[in-house]
Order: C-alpha cells, then sequence, then structure tokens
C-alpha cells in the first residue's frame, strides 16, 4: 500500500505522531510536512506551497492519503484530483473551534473552515480525544448558526459524532524502572510558555505556597518562544530559591528531570490530550490536572483538582505536607502504542 502522510503544522506532538504512525502501521510511505509558524498563512495556504514545491510527490499514484486536520484536504484534492480516490483519513490533534483566543487575535474564522471542510473531504474522520470531537461538532454547531445561511448542518454533525473515532497519539513504552528517582517535593511544568497553558495560576499557586513556608523544588521546562508571559519572569525571580530547571532542556536532560519530578501540574484552558502530562505519568510523576477539557476522561478523580487557583493550591499543599493524600502513581500501559497499534492498523489498511 502506497501511503502519503500530510502534516501542515508539525509541532513537537504533530512530529512525534506521524513519526510513530509510519513506524508502526505498515505501507510503503510518503510524507510531506510544514513548520509550524506563521499560523494563519500556513492552514490556509500549505495547498499552494506543497502544489509549487511538491508537485512530483502530490502526482504519484497513492491508495491511502493521512492528513492532519491543519491540511486543507478539500483544496489539495481539487488540485490533484486523483488523491481524492484514495482513502482520505484526517486526525483531529485539535480543533479550532475549541482554541481560546486571546485579545489580540482576531477571530479564527478561516481555520474553522479549514476543519470543516477537512471533515467533508474525508472517509474517515479521527480525533485523538472524545473531547475534542464533542468540541468539534458543539463548535462547528454553534459557528454555523452564526452564518448569514441557515445551514442544515446538525444532521451532518451528528452523523460524524457516531461515526467518528477516537484515537489517542499513543506514547512509546518505556522501562518501569528506567531513571526514577521520584522526589516527592519536586513540581514540573513542561508546557509551552503561552498564555493559553494559564502559568499565572500555576505560579499563583506556588507563591502562596512560597510565602506559607511550603517546603517545594521546581523544574520549569516546555517549549519558549520569544514573547512569554511576565508571570515567567515573575516567578524566576521570586522562586529562584526553589527552581532547580529552568527553560528548555536537551533531550536528555529534560527526561532526567522528568524521571526526578514527584508531581507534574497542568493549569491549561487549552488541551485536546497532553503527552507532556502523559510522559511525566508513564515517569511515576503524580499528575495534578484541571476537572476540565479532555482531562475527566483520562484521569481519575483523585488526579483532578477543580480547575481554580485555591484548589490547585489546597491540592499542592495536601500532596507537599501529608503524603498520606497523595495517591499512588497512575497506571499508563493503557496510554502506549502497544494498546492500540492494532486499532491504527486497522484503520490505515
Amino acid at each position: 500500500m502506497r501511503a502519503l502522510l500530510l502534516s501542515a503544522y508539525s509541532a513537537v506532538s504533530h512530529r512525534f505522531w506521524a513519526e510513530q504512525v509510519m513506524a508502526h502501521t505498515e505501507a510503503e510511505w510518503t510524507c510531506l510536512t510544514l513548520p509550524p509558524r506563521h499560523f494563519r498563512w500556513r492552514i490556509r495556504g500549505n495547498p499552494l506551497t506543497w502544489a509549487l514545491k511538491e508537485h512530483h510527490t502530490l502526482s504519484q499514484p497513492y491508495d491511502l492519503v493521512l492528513a492532519t486536520s491543519m491540511v486543507d484536504l478539500a483544496t489539495l484534492i481539487g488540485l490533484y484530483p486523483h488523491l481524492g480516490r484514495a482513502k482520505k483519513v484526517v486526525y483531529f490533534h485539535e480543533n479550532q473551534f475549541a482554541y481560546p483566543e486571546s485579545d489580540e487575535q482576531a477571530p479564527q474564522g478561516e481555520a474553522k473552515m479549514v476543519n470543516l471542510y477537512a471533515a467533508l473531504a474525508a472517509d474517515e474522520v479521527v480525533f485523538n480525544t472524545a473531547y475534542n470531537r464533542d468540541s468539534f461538532i458543539d463548535g462547528a454547531r454553534i459557528f454555523l448558526k452564526r452564518m448569514p445561511e441557515n445551514l442544515p448542518a446538525a444532521k451532518w454533525l451528528e452523523a460524524l459524532r457516531q461515526n467518528a473515532r477516537v484515537l489517542p497519539v499513543p506514547i512509546l513504552p518505556i522501562a518501569s524502572d528506567v531513571g526514577r528517582q521520584n522526589m516527592p517535593q519536586r513540581i514540573v511544568w513542561n508546557h509551552r510558555w503561552e498564555y493559553d497553558k494559564n502559568p499565572d495560576d500555576f505560579f499563583g499557586a506556588l507563591f502562596a505556597l512560597s510565602e506559607e513556608g511550603v517546603a517545594f523544588e521546581l523544574a520549569v521546562m516546555g517549549q519558549q518562544f520569544r514573547q512569554t508571559p511576565p508571570v515567567f519572569d515573575q516567578a524566576r525571580e521570586r522562586l529562584a530559591n526553589q527552581i532547580v530547571a529552568w527553560g528548555p532542556q536537551p533531550e536528555a536532560q529534560y527526561h532526567a528531570l522528568l524521571a526526578s519530578a514527584g508531581i507534574v501540574v497542568s493549569t491549561t484552558w487549552h488541551e485536546f490530550q497532553g503527552l507532556a502530562i502523559m510522559e511525566a505519568a508513564q515517569r511515576g510523576v503524580l499528575p495534578l490536572v484541571p476537572d476540565r477539557l479532555c482531562f475527566p476522561e483520562l484521569y481519575p478523580g483523585a488526579y483532578r483538582f477543580d480547575g481554580t487557583r485555591k484548589g490547585l493550591t489546597d491540592t499542592l499543599r495536601a500532596w507537599l505536607t501529608a503524603p498520606s493524600s497523595r495517591p499512588a502513581p497512575l497506571a499508563t500501559a493503557q496510554w502506549e502504542w502497544p494498546a492500540w497499534q492494532g486499532e491504527y492498523r486497522a484503520l490505515l489498511s
């Protein structure tokens, strides 16, 4: 089987997924990706970029086209009609209807339409979580109701909800004892340094605990950008005595720091699966996640707080000062490739 994988915004998690899908399925793969920058242009311009740069590759015959939801698949099929005769699978790592927009951003109407057209053009639509699926469908219904025409989309959207598959991005298995030296007082942040990850609540809770005299260590990692929320600079100054690592780390050091942590926290307003939290939990770190978004379907209640800064502060205080309040490390085999390889092969066969 000749298969074409298209990833129009190849962020870290997208790249990991693409590499692992190709490694764990039986096909003769060709892969086209585009860098994760200039989002507005990338999500709308990817067919033109590929048509001008990859015409020969796109002109080849394929049995399968696997595209991320960032790919304007409908336009690409219009430019290369023979691709429409292949089996077309669209994978949603995220959807634009559930993305929190900052005050500085204009509404992402075109990005939402690309998601919709991709779903319409596909033979199979796949989401990484049920939350991703439901927020896409519910968000699309609200979005279309605001448009000038009364489009009869409800029936199609509900059919999509029933027929879409939910397949997570699996993580790679690791040895159960690989480098684990979990320090109960060490807290790790391993997310993008952007507003949608809600660092204000995370650091606000740590400021409060530090002022109370609660003992903890802090490793702040994750992807950093030229412009970051001001709270990161404030935290580096106010929590200087607790910080053991700051900023992006080489891969080996990153995994070593993960395996040394006791608690990994998310306070995000935007998450559709959360590989960073999963990889930490896989190493014996206790995940502490808000009771919203994708987290209720992935984490039992013992690992969730109520989503407020106070709830986070109270749970962290208890975990740091009363060891008996801490849950046991979470089993993660259900997130790993051996649990999902059969379903991926069936999807792409």
